[in-house]
């Protein structure tokens, strides 16, 4: 018997539960649709790291397998399995809750379903917002296909010249930032590639059109950089980037057309040359014909339109912690150590701290790491204004996934500002979140550390459930300084801290060895995992033999876990759940009866354990251990939003009637009153 789940299926079935989420008529259904298009998002990320990685492997017959032994030519069969009836599910309950807006006054219209008098404002609408941003190419012998960048959204049309009646195709690209979903009355949408191809006769004046359709194609985007060429490592990401566009067809997705355009359009992928790259190669491709609109990661616009409120859930206001009320916060965290629950408990404490240090005479030194901080970060700025007139270090993490634009301009702004930047670690990504903050006061050095499993970012901060924590406590400050100078010096696997645990080198092994430790209570053993993914083998071999010692384990996995659990002579007592809400489960917790409980900003992945700078901290506070133990005894209650994981693969949502328990909505409710 295979002792492990494949890790792809298993990530495709953590966006089963996302696509679940869509189908629970309890939630308002502007929510509904909003994971409807959190589930197209990570699906395309999916598509273009991990698919395209294993059709890599595949092309160039590399023999690497799966934790569960599969080959990348099986992985990719399983993934294209599981997703064919999965994508008809997802059309289904589009066209569902497309019904149900419609009674409640937000209409999608087929373009042909309007009347003239609206379909004379599509016809204004194009004019005036598309006809100058649209690109139109005849597809001939002097116009070859042109280079098609991930994620392009475009027109596949046979077309026929009215005066030669000689038939060709044309290719018409829609630029990526033009609204998908026009309002050409309150409350009536049209979607702008119908407008684009119901005027395709004035793009391609005096011919005829003949057939169209839709089509999207998803490319290989991840990013391969040789680190040890690396002299100027932001020259290098950035020149990276202008690549990342230029990646192999992955996937393609089509909509509307005949079956025979399908084919021409299939054979002029795979035929034309282009300007960036000597083929489209559609080896293992997986194509896609969708009976509903192309990319529902674009119902955001209508998830966030200002018209429709009562179509969602109402917003969640994070609330401030009494401790954190006092005007100088650098106070109140010398009286103690402090732990923020983040969506519940606000993330503003975090943004005043470094804006009071920017601004404080008697700070003298702000060092912190930055991995995703978001477009418009306040933080940054206040890190910007502070570099004038103190010393600011900031370790910017450039391999931050679909971030590196973003950090790397970051980089450079604090560059210019006067700050020391660190451009990462070679060969680790930096992944660890902390903060430590020296002021001068009485002629003493006075260290203030914030620690976290949650990036420095108050957007996601709002959206995603992590743990934040806030010490004064000179042996804490001591460790991650140690750690500052070691990444400065590119040593960061020399160092051992004395308070902290830090991966590459110590983490694994910490958390081996307090498995072990209760191994050795056997039933009266007792181990609760919280984190994003479980898929470190040993790890898992670990967790196994301390079921058969009888030590009771659950295991809170939001995404990916290729443990097996509830196999005879092999995980009886392990139990694995998933919770899936409103908000993104992101803390890192680990709890061991018999020793502590510990937060991390690492996931219980060899990349994270082995290829990565992580933290790994203890709660020594009883009243912070207490608050984190808290958190997994009512997500290990919730009846509403946690779903169980059997020894097939299959995930079945746990509830009880008489019982029923939100724990999202039970923390939201606990910081109402609380605060």
């Amino acid at each position: 018997m295979n002792r492990f789940f494949n890790r792809e299926l298993s990530w495709l079935a953590f966006n089963t539960r996302v696509l679940n989420e869509a189908k629970d008529e309890s939630l308002p259904l502007l929510e509904r649709l909003k994971f409807l298009a959190i589930y197209d998002t990570n699906l395309d990320e999916f598509y273009m790291i991990r698919v395209a990685g294993l059709k890599q492997l595949y092309e160039h017959k590399i023999a690497s397998k799966g934790i569960d032994g599969a080959s990348p030519e099986e992985q990719l069969e399983k993934i294209k399995h599981y997703l064919a009836h999965e994508i008809e599910e997802r059309e289904l309950e589009f066209q569902k809750i497309q019904a149900l807006l419609l009674k409640k006054g937000l209409c999608i219209t087929p373009y042909n379903e309007l009347n003239l008098e609206q379909k004379a404002k599509a016809k204004t609408y194009f004019k005036e917002q598309l006809y100058a941003l649209v690109l139109p190419f005849k597809l001939d012998s002097s116009h070859t296909f042109p280079p098609l960048a991930n994620l392009t959204f475009a027109l596949f049309a046979r077309i026929k010249d009215k005066e030669t009646q000689i038939t060709s195709y044309a290719l018409i690209k829609l630029p990526s930032f033009i609204f998908r979903f026009v309002e050409l009355e309150k409350g009536l949408f049209v979607l702008a590639e119908e407008i684009v191809e119901a005027h395709l006769e004035e793009l391609f004046l005096e011919h005829e059109i003949l057939d169209c359709m839709a089509f999207r194609v998803t490319c290989d985007a991840d990013i391969a950089i040789t680190e040890d060429e690396a002299h100027d490592y932001a020259d290098l990401m950035s020149k990276s980037l202008r690549k990342r566009n230029q990646g192999e067809i992955v996937r393609l997705q089509t909509q509307k057309g005949s079956q025979e355009l399908l084919k021409t359009l299939l054979a002029s992928l795979r035929s034309f040359q282009t300007h960036s790259y000597k083929k489209h190669k559609l080896t293992g491709m997986h194509a896609y014909k969708s009976m509903i609109m192309l990319n529902l990661g674009d119902l955001w616009e209508l998830v966030n339109h200002s018209d429709f409120k009562a179509l969602k859930s109402p917003n969640f206001t994070p609330k401030i912690h009494p401790h954190f009320n006092e005007n100088d916060l650098f106070k109140s965290i010398e009286k103690q150590d402090l732990l923020l629950f983040h969506p519940y408990e606000s993330f503003e404490p975090v943004i005043d701290l470094i804006e009071q240090a920017a601004s404080d005479p008697t700070t003298l030194s702000i060092k912190m790491t930055l991995y995703r901080v978001g477009k418009h970060s306040p933080i940054v700025k206040a890190l910007i204004e502070a570099a004038s007139k103190i010393q600011v270090s900031v370790l910017v993490e450039l391999k931050a996934r679909f971030d590196e634009e973003s950090n790397l301009h970051w980089a450079k702004a604090l560059e210019r500002a006067g700050a020391l930047v660190v451009y990462g670690v070679f060969k680790l990504k930096v992944h660890a979140k902390m903060l430590v903050i020296t002021k001068k006061t009485d002629n003493q050095l006075r260290h203030f550390t914030h620690l976290s499993t949650g990036n420095y970012n108050p957007l996601s901060a709002k959206i995603y459930t992590d743990v934040s924590f806030f010490s004064a406590k000179n042996e804490i400050a001591n460790d991650i300084i140690k750690l500052f100078h070691s990444l400065l010096t590119s040593s960061a696997t020399s160092n051992t801290l004395e308070t902290l645990f830090m991966a590459p080198k110590q983490i694994k092994p910490k958390i081996i060895e307090l498995i072990q430790n209760e191994m050795n209570h056997k039933q009266e053993g007792y181990i609760i995992l919280k984190a994003n993914a479980l898929v470190d083998s040993e790890i898992i071999e670990w967790l196994y033999q301390a079921s058969q010692k009888g030590v009771k384990i659950d295991l809170i996995i939001r995404g990916i876990c290729c443990l097996k659990p509830q196999v005879k002579d092999l995980s009886e007592n392990i139990r694995v759940y998933s919770i899936v809400g409103k908000y993104l489960e992101h803390a890192r917790i680990y709890y061991f009866k018999h020793e502590n409980i510990y937060f991390s900003s690492a996931d219980l992945m060899p990349r994270n354990l082995e290829r990565r700078v992580e933290l790994l901290i203890s709660a020594t506070n009883p009243k912070i251990a207490h608050k984190l133990l808290h958190i997994l005894e009512i997500q290990l209650k919730d009846t509403l939003k946690r779903y169980e994981l059997n020894s097939k693969g299959r995930y079945t949502k746990v509830s009880n009637p008489n019982d029923p328990l939100n724990s999202q909505d039970y923390f939201e409710k606990q910081a109402l009153k609380t605060f």
